[in-house]
């Protein structure tokens, strides 16, 4: 009995959304031009993103180690932030919404494989991330999630369910443990 013959693995025709050649060439502007830019080039590496289809607001920061895989699936709403050594393995869709922050060395996964098959079929769901989250650092979000609106996630949580909105939630797997209560005025807020 066989669980996976990776030898019959393919790729859909379509599944990148792109050609092969716009894939190839993205990743070496990935590592070239984006990754080499100096830390303070946030309108430089927008705009290379946009030039490979990518939806992006404006005033977004994106940190040169970031990677993502196909920026055409992906869409980062107005004064979003995505922080260092982010992977964005976006073979579904990834939506970040707008004033967003996104820490350090997370992981947003939307893609897998079967592994009921012995074909092992590749898959992608998109993730979707609401306006006014904070997904801290070292943060795993599975295929399929949505991260509702003002929700923080906890440092190292793992993300397999999707989250409801205004909670904060921590753990492995993430789970809400307490309410996130908006500022009522930032003039009242002491740091």
């Amino acid at each position: 009995m066989k669980y996976q013959d990776l030898t019959s693995f393919t790729v859909p025709a379509s599944f990148r959304g792109r050609s092969k050649v716009t894939v190839q060439l993205w990743w070496i502007v990935q590592s070239t031009l984006f990754a080499l830019s100096p830390q303070v080039m946030f309108g430089w590496r927008r705009f290379l993103l946009r030039l490979f289809g990518a939806k992006i607001g404006k005033n977004v920061s994106i940190r040169p180690t970031t990677k993502i895989t196909y920026p055409w699936k992906v869409s980062i709403g107005d004064h979003s932030w995505v922080g260092d050594d982010c992977v964005l393995y976006s073979l579904g869709n990834i939506t970040i919404g707008s004033n967003v922050a996104i820490a350090h060395r997370v992981y947003l996964n939307t893609g897998g494989h079967d592994y009921t098959v012995p074909t092992f079929d590749i898959y992608a769901s998109p993730i979707v991330i609401e306006d006014e989250c904070w997904v801290t650092n070292d943060v795993f979000v599975a295929a399929g999630i949505t991260i509702g609106k003002g929700t923080i996630v906890g440092a190292r949580s793992t993300v397999l369910k999707s989250l409801p909105s205004n909670k904060i939630c921590i753990g492995y797997p993430a789970r809400p443990v307490k309410d996130r209560i908006p500022v009522k005025n930032a003039e009242t807020v002491s740091v």
